[in-house]
């Protein structure tokens, strides 16, 4: 299993998705991910992290809502929102990044 701090530091950028289970509005971007994906290809990457599963990692980026997303790039975390997005808004971002 990859480790999250080797994944963030790819050339390319990486949308990170914490999330919970328990959490409705993150059970809603699963499609909207899903679309990205398709939209995106290899372009960048897509992953998930359980905060429940993942507290420390929660805690080390301060997250207090869910969904959060953020995108790494080079290990560097250059963009942060909470709440859901369209699947567009997301790819213009990833762009942005890339």
């Amino acid at each position: 299993m990859e480790k999250f701090t080797d994944v963030i530091k790819s050339d390319k950028p990486v949308l990170v998705d914490f999330f919970a289970t328990w959490c409705g509005p993150c059970q809603a971007m699963m499609p909207i991910l899903d679309e990205l994906k398709e939209r995106i290809g290899e372009d960048a990457r897509i992953i998930k992290l359980d905060v429940d599963k993942n507290q420390e990692l929660a805690q080390e980026y301060n997250i207090r809502t869910v969904p959060t997303l953020m995108i790494f790039k080079n290990g560097e975390n250059l963009w942060r929102h909470s709440g859901v997005m369209q699947a567009s808004e997301l790819e213009t971002k990833l762009k942005e990044f890339a």
